[in-house]
């Protein structure tokens, strides 16, 4: 018997209910903060040094590694690639025709 897919696909059900472009954020959101921990934890580094060598507080720190954070400064990434010795790319490419990503209830939300 053929298995066939019955429903939407789970990226087709978050545009659905209008949450895709938020979680798609914080996925990669969580990619940076891993990238970061996963140096400080190489090097040994504790949040309170990579703090002190960032000339910020703890709290800023907290939030740069805070997945679900998402209001963190292009300023504060490139001061913690800076504190990590790590060389910080930033690209921007061409989404695949027809993949446009509505923006979020919630996001939409918080800009009025």
């Amino acid at each position: 018997m053929k298995n066939e897919r019955v429903g939407s696909s789970f990226s087709s059900f978050l545009e659905e209910e209008g949450v895709r472009a938020e979680v798609e954020l914080r996925a990669k959101k969580k990619i940076i903060a891993d990238q970061i921990l996963a140096k400080m934890q190489h090097e040994r580094m504790t949040r309170t040094t990579l703090a002190a060598r960032m000339k910020t507080s703890r709290t800023v720190i907290n939030r740069l590694l805070d997945p679900a954070d998402t209001s963190f400064t292009f300023s504060t990434l490139a001061k913690a690639s800076r504190a990590l010795d790590l060389e910080l790319l930033v690209s921007l490419e061409a989404r695949p025709r027809g993949s446009r990503v509505q923006p979020s209830k919630a996001a939409a939300h918080r800009v009025r």
